[in-house]
This record gives C-alpha cells, sequence and structure tokens, in this order.
C-alpha cells in the first residue's frame, strides 16, 4: 500500500511517498481503507523531529482519516465492512489503509462527505475533551479561544456558535477576521492587546474559559483575564513552556483552575469515552446543519510536502486535508 514516510527530521521536503505492508487488524480493531487524512500540528512537529510516536507505534504520520471499513477485528460489534467511518487513530493515517481500535471509530454524519468527515476527529476529540470536559463551559459562559484560524481554533469557535456560548478569539492577521466573525468576536493580536481588548468588551468582567495552545507568552495576560472560578486550558505552548513572573495570589484570589491535556498520552478507554460523548452531543448538530468543519484546502495524498508547507505557513483557516479518492 502507499503512504507517507518521513525520512529524516525536518521541512516538508523530507516527506515521501513510499510504498509499506498493509496493518494488521487486531482483535479489537477496524481497519479503513482511507480516502481522506487530516493534517494537523502534532504531524507537523512528528516530521521536525520534536514530538515523535510512542514507542511500539507505527511511524507513519497521521492521526486522523475518513474511508470505508475493510476489515473488523472478531471482537467488534459496532461496524460492518462497507460502513462509511471517520477515526481518531494512533497514528498512521498518511496511508491507503489504517488499524484503528473501534472505540476511536465514529459513523460519517449523514450530511458529510469523506473529505469533510476526514476534518473531525483530532480537533473534535481534542476541543471536547479540554473546552467541554476539563474547562466545564457552560451556556451561560463567555469563553476565549487563542489560535482562532487554527483547526482547533475554528472547531471551537463552531461549536461555542452551535451551542450559543459567547466567544472571543484572537487571531494573527486582519484578513482572517471576517470569516471568523460568524462565530464570535475576532481580535487581531498584532495589533491590538488583546487583554485590553476583552475587558474593555466585557465591561472589566473578564471571561470564564480560556483554550489556550500559545503557552508562557499569554500565561499572565491569561491569569488576569479570567473572572472568580474561571478556568484555564493549556494544550499547546508554541510561545514557550516556562512562565516568567507567575504571581501565585492571583491564581489562589481568583480561586481560578489552571489545566491542560494531549490526546496522545489518553488511553484507549478514554478515548472511547470521549467518542460517545460527540456521537451523542456533537454528531446531532453536525447533521442538524449548526456546525460544520471549516476547511482551507484539500490536497492529493502525492502532494504531501504542499499540505504541509501550507501549515508552516500559518496563513490557512481551518484544516487542510489529504485526498485519496
Amino acid at each position: 500500500m502507499k503512504l507517507i514516510e518521513i525520512t529524516e527530521a525536518g521541512g516538508p521536503e523530507v516527506l515521501k511517498v513510499s510504498q509499506g505492508k498493509m496493518p494488521e487488524c487486531g482483535e479489537n480493531d477496524v481497519l479503513i481503507s482511507v480516502k481522506a487524512a487530516g493534517v494537523n500540528r502534532p504531524d507537523i512537529m512528528q516530521r521536525e523531529g520534536k514530538y515523535p510516536m510512542p514507542e511500539g507505534v507505527t511511524p507513519v504520520p497521521g492521526l486522523e482519516v475518513a474511508g470505508i471499513v475493510h476489515t473488523i477485528g472478531k471482537n467488534v460489534v459496532h461496524f460492518s465492512v462497507g460502513d462509511r467511518v471517520c477515526a481518531l487513530t494512533n497514528g498512521g493515517g498518511y496511508a491507503e489503509f489504517c488499524a484503528v481500535p473501534a472505540g476511536q471509530v465514529l459513523p460519517v454524519p449523514q450530511n458529510l462527505s469523506f473529505t469533510e468527515a476526514a476534518a473531525l476527529p483530532e480537533t473534535f476529540f481534542t476541543v471536547w475533551a479540554n473546552l467541554f470536559s476539563l474547562g466545564k463551559v457552560r451556556k451561560e459562559d463567555v469563553v476565549l479561544i487563542h489560535g482562532g484560524a487554527s483547526g482547533i481554533g475554528t472547531t471551537a469557535l463552531a461549536l461555542c456558535n452551535a451551542m450559543n456560548i459567547k466567544a472571543f478569539s484572537t487571531v494573527g492577521s486582519d484578513d482572517k477576521i471576517p470569516f471568523l466573525q460568524q462565530y464570535g468576536e475576532i481580535i487581531n493580536y498584532k495589533t491590538h492587546d488583546f487583554e485590553e481588548e476583552i475587558r474593555s468588551r466585557t465591561d472589566g468582567k473578564g471571561v470564564d474559559v480560556i483554550l489556550d495552545i500559545v503557552g508562557a507568552a499569554y500565561f499572565n495576560k491569561n491569569l488576569r483575564l479570567l473572572k472568580k472560578d474561571g478556568r484555564l486550558v493549556l494544550i499547546g505552548f508554541m510561545g514557550g513552556r516556562m512562565v516568567k513572573e507567575f504571581d501565585i495570589q492571583e491564581l489562589i484570589l481568583k480561586r481560578a483552575v489552571v489545566t491542560g491535556s494531549t490526546m496522545r498520552s489518553r488511553d484507549a478507554a478514554e478515548k472511547e469515552e470521549i467518542a460517545q460523548q460527540l456521537i451523542q452531543k456533537v454528531w446531532p448538530l453536525i447533521e442538524a446543519g449548526k456546525c460544520k468543519p471549516v476547511i482551507h484546502q484539500t490536497v492529493k495524498f502525492e502532494d504531501v510536502r504542499q499540505a504541509h508547507t501550507l501549515l508552516d505557513a500559518g496563513t490557512h483557516i481551518g484544516k487542510v486535508i489529504l485526498t485519496l479518492e
């Protein structure tokens, strides 16, 4: 089968279309004939040598796919050969076939194509687990989502909009604002101080929950923006890992919660639980047309270097998808 190989750590040029052995379908797995695969920031970090796959896991990148069930393991009861599915993989998504634990496989929402469905798993799992489970967002809350034009950002904004939750978000250029304004209030952090802007727009009250991919560079501003009992959920550190001059008193006086997680560190049971929550609470919103993944561009599988170059440039809004159809 065709797959994408990372020949060494580096830029998009280290990605190579290769041939490899079809993965085995374990007794609790679903083997998917892949029609589309999402491209995500962890793929970029893996390519750069900064986020290697755990030992014993395929080195082939790719954390989300959509396609048709090719084979099922003997213990799998909820899927059949021929079903249209999407899945959060443990790696190996950049290939013609991908074996995935059955608990991480979901039906393709009825109104979506394979390309659209491939844009769901990684970001929807991540946003649901962090913003809604860890962050405990409620309808009356006000949220701040950093990196609003990213796959995570557009997903979080779209879900908040579908649930009538007021959202602010930061982006790095004015040309991203018009599209994203349908979901919330968008602030260019390069031309405006987002802390001052949000204070002004909330009458000094701030926000209840912050979902942050930036990390250290925003930490103190985030903490100051939180209301009492606010929650700061960290899911990345693009702006550094070490926080300077962190005021513990600010945290204590606000009774604030600072937490965070990665999807990779979660075990199969945790991922299955998130999948079930998505099917129950989010898939109906998608099928009702209230929430759809935002896709910036589709790229042919063989042009994977172009897809990674797009993400590296940082000018995209939403997801970049590899197509194998």
